[in-house]
């Protein structure tokens, strides 16, 4: 990866740190879930508002460092306005990104592409995944009538 693209990256990433989207917290969520890091102490609670079989609005309240608030924010961005199976898709592709596969999935990846630098620090994967692990989580506990708990990216 070049210099420029690099920094480029690094420049999305803070800027989904320092400002992060999604923060404006959901009244009456039909869905909720909470996932933690327990290695870094990453804490993530997610907040669904659906419309039908579609995301409506999205709350994403992140504690950790900025690749987990980064990708936590990316992931609001995302996923609103996506049905639930379109999230898991998203989730599995940003999965793949993060693992530095091949993602041959024809998706417009916009911020998210940012993240594709985090599979030369494997510490750091985990930080990325956890907003969209808690997210899967929560999609599956809806989808089987399960208990909303806490997901963890041990």
């Amino acid at each position: 990866m070049s210099e420029q693209l690099s920094d480029l990256y690094r420049d999305i990433i803070m800027e989904h740190y320092r400002f992060p989207r999604g923060k404006i917290p959901i009244a009456a969520p039909d869905i909720t879930r909470e996932g933690q890091n327990p290695a870094c102490g990453d804490e993530i609670e997610i907040k669904v508002k659906m419309d039908g079989d579609k995301v409506r609005d999205i709350s994403v309240d992140c504690i950790g460092c900025a690749i987990s608030i980064a990708s936590g924010s990316m992931l609001a961005d995302m996923i609103r306005g996506k049905t639930l199976a379109e999230a898991k898709k998203i989730a599995r592709i940003v999965k793949a990104l993060l693992k530095g596969e091949e993602v041959n999935e024809d998706i417009e990846l916009g911020d998210l592409d940012a993240l594709r630098g985090v599979n030369k620090f494997p510490v750091r994967i985990k930080c990325a995944m956890l907003s969209w692990t808690t997210l899967v989580d929560a999609i599956e506990a809806e989808e089987t009538g399960g208990i909303n708990d806490v997901s963890t990216t041990e």
